[in-house]
This record gives structure tokens, sequence and C-alpha cells, in this order.
């Protein structure tokens, strides 16, 4: 199991966490996400998936990867 971290713009309440939440779950191989509003931190778990995958997850929800 891997665990990376991103940092994401423009998040700013629960609508927002559960969109990105939402969104990077539903991406292959991913089997855990945490967001933190306060720092705009998004942290993935699992296996397979790809920092491409994620970033287009993000966008979906409406927020980019910085």
């Amino acid at each position: 199991m891997s665990e990376r971290t991103y940092t994401v713009q423009g998040m700013t309440c629960g609508h927002c966490k559960a969109s990105v939440t939402e969104e990077v779950g539903e991406v292959s191989g991913v089997t855990g996400v945490d967001v933190d509003l306060e720092s705009g931190k998004v942290v993935v778990s699992g296996e397979g998936f790809t920092d491409d995958q994620v970033r287009k997850a993000v966008e979906e929800a409406g927020y980019q990867v910085v």
C-alpha cells in the first residue's frame, strides 16, 4: 500500500471536502482519501493509482492540484 500527499487549491468548506473525497475515491486502486481543508492537503492511499489519475479526479471535482 502506498500513500501520496497532494496540495489542492480552492477547497473552503465541507462540500469541497466531500466532492474531492468522492471523485478521488472513485479512482481505480484508491482505498482511502483524507482531506484537510485547513492545510489544503489531500492524502490518498491505495495501490496502482497514478498522480495523473488523482489530478484529473480533483479537476473533475472543480479544484486544482498545485
